[in-house]
């Protein structure tokens, strides 16, 4: 949720808007994984999970890119604690565990850190002291629901409920009887609604090429998440409704299994500050985020054509749409297919539930003149 291209004149990046990335990264992972062993990726940077998460496919680099310095001195901080803490200790100080200790931490780390990422966090101890996962605006957003809005709905109790393990019957039985109330439909639906979310959330910018009402469109797509799919395990779910996340719903970069890995590789991470559609070099794989959502067609198609001169033959195209529809421009048909199937597969098993769609495309000739 990272707005580039048109919005950068408008949106604001001069703080740090996304503390942890919304966007699931087993998804994002299986779509690329074909290209990505020995390859090159260009990701969205944001807070850095997902740029890390891509490690775990082992390719030759990564290269992450943000307009914000703020969200790259997120992902450096990110960097720093992989290289130097153990995993629970890495836990505890991002914020998935309790901790005291974060600003010792930190002041340990920052040697580890650029001179605008130390300035950056020297003059935030504060969110280093509360967890750095849950340093954004948007983090902020979505705790004062799981603390504010979620308790004029359900019980912690009935919350807790919900969180313990069940077959698909029995998500589907609670949501149905315990949790699917009117007053639920009421609160959500205010909460998640275009003014609040820009107001407390997103830039009221993110919304410039939004129809219709937001509200309506996430709950309806929030039943899926907690019938369809597993809720004990989804980190994304876990946090909205408990204000972070748990020992057995963590994103795919904290997760004990990938923790090697990941450390592993990190000199193969290189941070750029810009666009996209503008980093240097020739790539395998793009994760995307949902950039195209907050630009006009034409900005997004121009941006599409930058990102397809740096695709190499076979790359493949990764990227989300919660609210506008973007896809493969028509002017590029020729170039590229598009994935459906594999899309709308991994779409059904999207744990970030409140995307209403998710999009696979692949290169299939090289830049024609």
């Amino acid at each position: 949720m990272v707005a580039r291209g048109g919005s950068r004149m408008r949106a604001r990046f001069d703080f740090l808007r996304y503390a942890s990335v919304w966007e699931d990264a087993d998804i994002l992972c299986e779509a690329l994984a074909p290209r990505a062993i020995g390859g090159r990726l260009l990701s969205i940077a944001s807070a850095g999970d997902n740029a890390l998460a891509l490690l775990t496919l082992d390719p030759a680099e990564v290269v992450a890119v943000d307009l914000s310095g703020p969200q790259l001195a997120a992902t450096e901080l990110r960097i720093a604690a992989f290289r130097r803490l153990d995993h629970p200790e890495l836990l505890a100080f991002l914020g998935a565990r309790p901790s005291l200790k974060r600003v010792q931490i930190y002041r340990a780390l920052r040697c580890e850190l650029s001179d605008h990422a130390r300035r950056f966090w020297d003059a935030h101890e504060q969110a280093i002291r509360e967890g750095p996962v849950h340093a954004g605006k948007f983090e902020r957003y979505l705790r004062a629901f799981s603390r504010y809005a979620l308790p004029l709905v359900h019980s912690h109790r009935t919350t807790d409920q919900l969180l313990v393990p069940k077959n698909h019957a029995e998500r589907e039985r609670f949501y149905d009887e315990r949790w699917d109330t009117a007053r639920w439909r009421l609160v959500f639906k205010l909460f998640f609604s275009r003014r609040v979310m820009g107001r407390l959330g997103r830039d009221p910018e993110f919304f410039a090429y939004v129809e219709g009402t937001v509200g309506e469109r996430i709950l309806a797509r929030t039943r899926h998440a907690l019938t369809e799919l597993p809720v004990h395990t989804n980190p994304y779910l876990t946090y909205i409704l408990t204000g972070s996340f748990s020992e057995e719903a963590l994103p795919r970069y904290l997760r004990p299994q990938f923790f090697e890995p990941i450390r592993e590789r990190l000199d193969r991470l290189r941070l750029v500050q810009g666009a996209a559609h503008e980093a240097e070099g020739t790539f395998d794989g793009f994760n995307l985020s949902d950039i195209f959502e907050y630009m006009s067609p034409m900005e997004y198609e121009e941006a599409y054509r930058g990102l397809l001169r740096r695709a190499r033959t076979g790359a493949r195209l990764a990227y989300w749409n919660m609210l506008a529809p973007r896809a493969l421009p028509k002017s590029q048909g020729a170039r590229v297919r598009v994935l459906d199937q594999l899309a709308r597969e991994l779409h059904q098993r999207d744990k970030a539930w409140f995307y209403s769609a998710f999009h696979v495309d692949e290169v299939s000739t090289g830049e024609t003149a």
